[in-house]
């Protein structure tokens, strides 16, 4: 059998080295004449890729472009993620869309398939309120969590081409749950249902692309009006349902939201699983450096306790600078809570994880690292830490 090529750190594959130079060429193009031919062939050669499931190509080139050309990386990013989300059949345009929700429990978190009325129910709401008056919606009915969802941009494309067939034929996408790995447990976690919109070219895809719509206007009708369709996929679970948006547009603002989300839902939690008011819950929060700042970590206390009962990480994404008072946010966040004491560590530690169960250390009110551990009288043991 031919022995697969592997590419060292330093060596791209031949459409790899076109790929970057291409994005090299859009980031400097001077007239859009230019960027319709460069944006043309990018297209084209990322489609091949997709096609042939040659997910190391995409991302030799955009490593090789995220130190040497940021510039060049954006433009690169956004037709590979426009080619995994968008196609076209006929005069009908196809957009991948995902409907986030963030969610806590003191339980596992659900992920389940979803019932079709439950989804006839989201179709109505959706379309009367998120979506543009000429679109059409057909979802795959179950609810993934992050580890579930598709795997890299060509696994994305597949799913995307699946959901394309079933939406063509006017039905939902059928998803085997057997074929899906095992979600893992957090307390805090984003579960997401997947569609696929059809609308004719050039027409609004959604409420807010409308001349009469706005997008803040959509997520509260969606709230109020969308919301509670999930009550029953997530027994046992507080939510929020944040705003339907093209598959990594909103996989992103999930990441962003997440992180406040986790804090106030840490608190909550904290004060269900001790019966404690939350002016008796602790924070203490310090900075994680390996080569640069990687994230904040958050540890939960009880009043009158050094013990470290919970954790929290805040990674940095995207546009985060390093220099930000990110302290500051997180110690704002954690007082609306109504907590009794934030601790902001001005120490560098360093990024560190059990030896033996492969969990983040978190930091002491001494500034050391320590493993969060639930004193033995709460016997429904939880997940070991929040998202």
């Amino acid at each position: 059998m031919k022995r697969r090529r592997l590419y060292g750190r330093h060596r791209l594959s031949r459409d790899a080295e076109r790929l970057a130079w291409l994005a090299q060429g859009l980031a400097e193009s001077g007239s859009r004449l230019e960027d319709v031919w460069l944006d043309a062939e990018i297209s084209a050669l990322i489609e091949k890729l997709l096609k042939i499931g040659d997910e190391d190509a995409l991302n030799q080139a955009l490593d090789g472009l995220r130190e040497t050309n940021p510039r060049a990386y954006d433009e690169l990013a956004d037709l590979i993620e426009a080619a995994c989300e968008v196609s076209q059949a006929g005069e009908q345009s196809h957009l991948l869309l995902a409907l986030p929700v963030l969610a806590w429990s003191r339980y596992a978190i659900p992920t389940r398939s979803v019932p079709k009325p439950i989804l006839d129910a989201l179709r109505a709401q959706l379309s009367a309120h998120v979506l543009g008056a000429e679109a059409r919606v057909n979802f795959a009915d179950y609810l993934f969590s992050p580890d579930q969802l598709p795997q890299g941009y060509a696994d994305t494309w597949a799913f995307a081409e699946a959901l394309n067939m079933a939406a063509a034929a006017g039905q939902d996408l059928k998803v085997d749950a057997q074929q899906l790995p095992e979600s893992q447990m957090f307390v805090s976690d984003v579960r997401y249902l997947i569609a696929v919109v059809q609308v004719p070219t050039g027409r609004p895809v959604f409420r807010w692309n409308e001349v009469d719509g706005g997008r803040a206007a959509a997520l509260v009708n969606w709230r109020e009006q969308g919301g509670p369709n999930f009550q029953s996929l997530l027994t046992g679970s507080s939510y929020e349902v944040l705003t339907p948006d093209a598959y990594f547009a909103a996989w992103r603002q999930a990441d962003m939201e997440t992180r406040p989300f986790a804090l106030k839902a840490a608190v909550a939690y904290l004060q269900s699983l001790f019966n404690l008011p939350a002016n008796r819950i602790r924070a203490v929060a310090a900075p994680y450096y390996e080569h640069g700042l990687e994230e904040w970590r958050i540890s939960f206390l009880r009043a009158g306790s050094d013990d470290v009962v919970h954790g929290v990480t805040w990674p940095l994404l995207g546009n985060d600078d390093e220099n930000a008072d990110l302290g500051a946010e997180i110690e704002a966040l954690l007082k609306s809570t109504g907590i009794g004491e934030v601790r902001i560590l001005n120490t560098r530690m360093p990024v560190e994880y059990c030896d033996d169960c492969g969990a983040p250390l978190f930091p002491s009110p001494e500034g050391e690292n320590v493993h969060t551990e639930l004193p033995e009288e709460i016997q429904d043991a939880p997940p070991a830490q929040l998202h």
